[in-house]
């Protein structure tokens, strides 16, 4: 009868590297990589091979074994699986990098460290507590060889091999046999006599004053070294120094130490250290706290290691949002993390998020994610666009909230290129029409106009034939001046959409009745317009040859190359009622519809104009002019063959905070009117 063995090595369901990876530690485990053979995720695999006569090393490889795999803690490194076998021993973990390659590795990149040395050390520390004052446990090892670290940036304590009972009742400790891992004992073992007097913690603590110096100095060359303590930081020194003392009975319990250094003006008392705490215990924390965290961390990101942010963070973040414990705060840390990821990562992480998000009631959340939608547009496919995130956007434009609907009229800018025919040309046009004509607030109307300008290039040929003209004539009959404006650059921004007939016999009789409008800054933009059309019309008529060539877009299909000017146009014409979003999150998210969040402070008249009937009061001007001059291509003004660049404001700030005398409404935020000569 045949007997068939399984081979267990062949069987076992991990690939490791045939070579031992850089940088792996001495000692009896050569560090291979490795993966899943299932699901391909990387491990590491620590292997050793039992050679004949060096059964107490095996012995020792074993014991490793064992304790790595019963001791969990998170500063452990993490037992994963194991093979166990007369030739050799497997032990799987997590994947790590050991702390000297990976130090090697950031001090090459030029990365700043000490935030993330500070916790690392943290870390280490509180692995040494948890094996002294929990388990009695002598690790016995402690030293660069004996810490890795992981793709979060997390160090993880191993080297498991020399530990012993701190209880005595395990027998002498084990004996090394390696130069290189002897030269951190302690010389008070050098003391035969055992005279001696030390706690059970102070050999591992004399080690743990090793590890701090080789972390900031590099390889120990002898023992003697330790009394310099060359770079390691100021605010360590003294408590460095408590560790490599002479006397073993002074050296602090890892806990205390820990407690030392977490003291005011401490090492590790710092924002990166506080917010992985916090990061540890989140699940305990009271809604409250969570909120303030998450609005205080957005800050912080930038200074944070960017493994840290990815790895750590970023799940947390995905976890907050997913229990519904934060809200609207989550948003601006989880696009602040986003950009660490890679294209792959923002579309498995991040975006099936925010489509959710996209269906939430929450107004302070749909305000947000309208806000910085330029953060994640490019990682939308068009699909997305039209099927999930369109048809929630557009409830914005039914807002009873002015800064919702102002949001959603901008976010457009950026969604119009990706929306399909019916979206874009039946869906979004209905909206415009309606804003453009009836919104109660002038800014939303002026913006509206603004832009339809910025994405007529998008609209196809009939819808442009059909709604351009009469869009930008309607808003050259607002009563809001700015809109007056924004009529006459959306027809210089789309001149090349229209037909030399159209703009003879439809455009020009428009414009040529705002050369007598009360505001200067629109007789201004009238008079330049006009003559621009007009050089475009004698050139024609002195060539008609040029006709083809002048009016090649007119029918061509939607292209976002087609704007002409409209890519150079400036940008928002009006803030509108961008001046209170903010405020809207911030101090009243649950304002009432209609019912605009002005402080009293903000809508004091310092000097009145009139404007048709409505009466403004003046306030501070903006650091920076939402609204500048328009680039005048060549092709209409006949000048130069060079766009015109120059930057000139057209208009004056003006704070509207009364009464709306023609719509009969406390208009807001901040209005820009024009103001003669200026």
């Amino acid at each position: 009868m045949w007997f068939f063995v399984r081979d267990p090595v062949r069987d076992f369901p991990f690939e490791l590297s045939p070579e031992p990876a850089e940088g792996s530690p001495p000692g009896p485990w050569a560090l291979h990589r490795g993966r899943k053979k299932a699901t391909g995720s990387p491990v590491s695999i620590f292997v050793y091979d039992v050679k004949p006569g060096a059964e107490e090393q095996t012995q020792v490889a074993k014991a490793a074994f064992k304790r790595l795999k019963t001791l969990r803690h998170p500063n452990i490194l993490a037992y994963i699986d194991g093979l166990e076998t007369d030739k050799c021993l497997h032990v799987v973990t997590e994947a790590v990098t050991p702390l000297g390659l990976y130090l090697k590795t950031q001090a090459e990149a030029g990365a700043s460290k000490e935030l993330e040395l500070s916790w690392g050390l943290h870390q280490i520390v509180k692995a040494l507590s948890f094996l002294v004052n929990d388990c009695s446990l002598i690790h016995n090892n402690v030293c660069m060889a004996a810490v890795f670290v992981d793709r979060a940036g997390e160090w993880k304590l191993g080297g498991l091999d020399y530990m012993y009972s701190a209880q005595g009742n395990g027998g002498a400790p084990p004996h090394k046999g390696i130069p290189e891992l002897e030269q951190y004992d302690p010389p008070e073992l050098a003391d035969s006599s055992g005279r001696a007097v030390r706690e059970k913690w102070s050999a591992d603590m004399w080690r743990l004053g090793c590890l701090i110096w080789e972390v900031f100095n590099g390889p120990l060359p002898r023992a003697t070294a330790l009394r310099n303590p060359g770079k390691i930081p100021k605010s360590l020194v003294p408590h460095y120094c408590e560790l490599v003392g002479a006397n073993p009975k002074v050296r602090p319990n890892p806990a205390r130490f820990l407690q030392n250094c977490r003291a005011p003006g401490g090492f590790m008392n710092n924002r990166f250290v506080e917010t992985n705490l916090f990061l540890e215990e989140i699940q305990i924390k009271e809604p409250a706290e969570k909120q303030k965290f998450f609005q205080e961390l957005s800050k912080s990101l930038d200074s944070f290691p960017e493994d840290f942010c990815r790895h750590k963070v970023l799940p947390q973040l995905l976890t907050a949002f997913e229990f519904g414990s934060a809200g609207a705060v989550v948003l601006t840390p989880l696009f602040k993390v986003g950009k660490f990821l890679s294209a792959e990562e923002y579309q498995q992480k991040i975006i099936p998020v925010v489509v959710k998000m996209f269906s939430s009631t929450d107004r302070a959340m749909r305000i947000r994610l309208l806000q910085q939608m330029e953060q994640f547009i490019q990682y939308l496919d068009e699909p997305t666009v039209n099927t999930q995130i369109f048809p929630h956007v557009v409830h914005g434009f039914l807002d009873t909230n002015p800064a919702i609907r102002e949001q959603t009229v901008k976010s457009m800018l950026l969604l119009a290129p990706k929306l399909n025919e019916t979206n874009l040309n039946v869906e979004l046009m209905k909206h415009f029409a309606r804003l453009q004509a009836k919104d109660e607030q002038g800014p939303i109307r002026c913006n509206t106009t603004v832009c339809l300008g910025k994405i007529g290039s998008y609209l196809s040929a009939s819808t442009r034939h059909r709604v351009l003209t009469s869009a930008f004539s309607r808003a050259t009959k607002d009563p809001f001046a700015p809109s007056r404006v924004a009529g006459v650059l959306g027809f210089a921004a789309t001149h090349n959409l229209y037909s030399m007939n159209d703009c003879a016999h439809k455009i020009l009789p428009v414009l040529c009745g705002l050369t007598v409008d009360p505001e200067k800054s629109v007789r201004d933009q009238a008079f330049k317009a006009i003559r621009s059309f007009l050089s475009k019309l004698e050139s024609v008529s002195e060539d008609p040859t040029q006709l083809a060539e002048v009016e090649k877009d007119v029918h061509a299909a939607s292209s976002p190359g087609m704007g002409g000017a409209a890519a150079s146009w400036a940008g928002w014409a009006v803030t509108g009622v961008s001046s209170f979003t903010s405020k809207l999150i911030r101090t009243h998210p649950t304002a009432a519809p209609g019912e605009p969040n002005i402080s009293p402070s903000r809508t004091g008249v310092a000097g009145k104009l009139r404007v048709h009937g409505s009466r403004v009061g003046r306030s501070r001007t903006p650091k920076s002019h939402p609204l500048r001059a328009h680039s005048w291509p060549a092709s209409i003004t006949g000048e130069d063959q060079s766009p015109v660049t120059k930057a000139t404001p057209l208009l004056t700030c003006w704070h509207v905070g009364s009464q709306d005398l023609i719509h009969g409404v406390m208009t807001t935020g901040m209005a820009w009117r024009p103001r003669a000569g200026r």
